[in-house]
């Protein structure tokens, strides 16, 4: 090797180490700005909130007053209102994309899977506010005139449950509004589910088919347990789009601040009350109040996907993983 060589290989390494550190430096600035961003909102909604935190206390998360008129705002009926309709979104969404996403993966023949799994991609492009339109001129309308009143005949004549589907259908409400909540969160969960069913090795499901197993005994004790940390992060990432989402809500909660006896009653999300109220809201403490709003949600999101995020670690610990 001669010396121009070794002057070239020299030159070379020292900009490829230079290139490598900034890279480092580039990433890392990029993972520290995402720490910055989300610190930096997490204080501007404590900033914003500590009027209404200050004058109210505790006492905004336990009381159900919310009276622009008078300043008295409670947060119960939001918050009742979010976590109700999150509930009822995961209760209709988790066992639907469970079966789609079997159905794509273990059944569905060739020609039709390709097809089925674009339209779920699709659905998960389409805006929420189409969802809220839709919900609000076409699904509140025929759930009035059908559903709501079978449910009220029936569920509602059942002792304790029976109050929560009570009262005159009105189409809109809360359990209408988690309705359409699982209609949209079922795209994200389908398609998590659908990818991460696909990564199991084929052989440990033919090992289980070869030994005797139905289809339903190698999905439930072969794929599910296989897949399990992913399923259960593709549950939180939709719990999390159904606390937070607002347009669609909006349209078909009934946008009122009161806690009813029947899930078929009109409520209130906390998104959805920001969404109205806010270009609406004179004063510091009613502005106050709907930053405190924003400040409760954040918290339950974090809550709720910290909680995710520790489930997931002590299930790869017990795998081994």
């Amino acid at each position: 090797m001669t010396a121009q060589s070794r002057t070239l290989s020299g030159s070379q390494a020292r900009r490829q180490s230079l290139m490598d550190k900034a890279f480092q430096s580039a990433t890392a600035f990029f993972a520290v700005l995402v720490l910055l961003i989300l610190g930096g909102v997490f204080v501007s909604l404590v900033q914003g909130a500590l009027p209404a935190l200050g004058t109210f206390g505790f006492d905004f998360v336990t009381t159900q007053v919310w009276n622009p008129v008078t300043d008295r705002f409670g947060a119960v009926s939001p918050i009742y209102g979010t976590l109700m309709t999150a509930l009822i979104a995961m209760a209709v969404g988790i066992p639907i994309s469970f079966g789609i996403a079997v159905f794509l993966t273990e059944l569905a023949p060739p020609w039709l899977k390709r097809p089925v799994g674009i339209a779920i991609e699709l659905l998960a492009g389409i805006p929420s506010i189409i969802y809220g339109i839709w919900g609000l001129f076409v699904f509140a309308p025929i759930f009035q005139q059908t559903l709501q009143p079978f449910l009220i005949n029936t569920i509602g004549q059942v002792p304790v449950i029976g109050d929560l589907f009570s009262g005159p259908p009105f189409g809109i409400g809360i359990f209408t509004a988690g309705l359409i909540l699982g209609i949209m969160v079922l795209p994200f969960i389908t398609s998590i589910m659908r990818d991460v069913f696909e990564t199991v090795p084929p052989m440990v499901k033919e090992s289980a088919y070869g030994l005797g197993a139905t289809t339903w005994e190698v999905v439930w004790k072969v794929v599910l347990p296989y897949t399990r940390v992913g399923v259960v992060g593709g549950v939180m990432l939709g719990l999390g789009r159904a606390l937070g989402e607002t347009m669609a809500v909006t349209f078909v909660v009934g946008n009122a601040h009161r806690i009813g006896n029947s899930l078929m009653a009109p409520g209130t999300t906390i998104s959805a009350a920001i969404a109205n109220e806010f270009n609406e809201a004179v004063g510091e403490l009613y502005i106050s109040s709907l930053i405190a709003l924003g400040l409760i949600l954040f918290f339950i999101t974090f809550t709720v996907l910290a909680l995710a995020k520790i489930m997931l670690m002590r299930m790869q610990q017990r795998s081994g993983g």
